[in-house]
């Protein structure tokens, strides 16, 4: 259990990096990641299966990310958007982060993503989301685990 509890803290820790840390000049993103910082902690159960770790999901992964997205689908768009920052500390494979949302029955269109974070039509970052729109269509056979029978 205590390992449980120290991978949790870190991975907590490591969103809270994340959405402070990640460099933006605008105003707006800077505010939803503040917005979003304690939901996104929700999400801790989640890298496992995000992480490449886990075959799929646990109950307890699918739990917090219909949370977050009956809060604020925004926070998931933030969470996407920053994927790649070397300040989180945690590789996420992107296949799996597009697809979590379908395999936990919590259904998002991430190019909503798009105007949710008031970004350019055709720029790069509106250009990920309609990429994980396409891997989101793709299907998968992995369905969700109870908590500590990841596969």
């Amino acid at each position: 259990m205590g390992s449980k509890n120290g991978v949790a803290t870190s991975a907590v820790s490591c969103i809270l990096v994340l959405l402070m840390l990640v460099g933006s000049a605008e105003s707006d993103f800077q505010q939803d990641r503040a917005e979003c910082a304690n939901q996104l902690a929700g999400l801790v159960t989640c890298l496992p299966y995000v992480g490449g770790d886990a075959k799929a999901p646990t109950l307890d992964c699918c739990s917090g990310l219909k949370q977050v997205v009956d809060k604020s689908e925004k926070c998931l768009c933030v969470l996407i958007k920053n994927r790649d920052n070397p300040n989180l500390g945690v590789k996420f494979n992107v296949s799996l982060v597009a697809k979590l949302p379908s395999l936990c029955q919590s259904p998002v269109n991430v190019t909503e993503c798009i105007s949710l974070l008031h970004l350019p039509a055709n720029s790069p970052d509106a250009k990920v989301f309609e990429e994980f729109a396409n891997i989101t269509q793709s299907g998968s056979i992995a369905t969700p685990v109870p908590s500590g029978r990841e596969l």
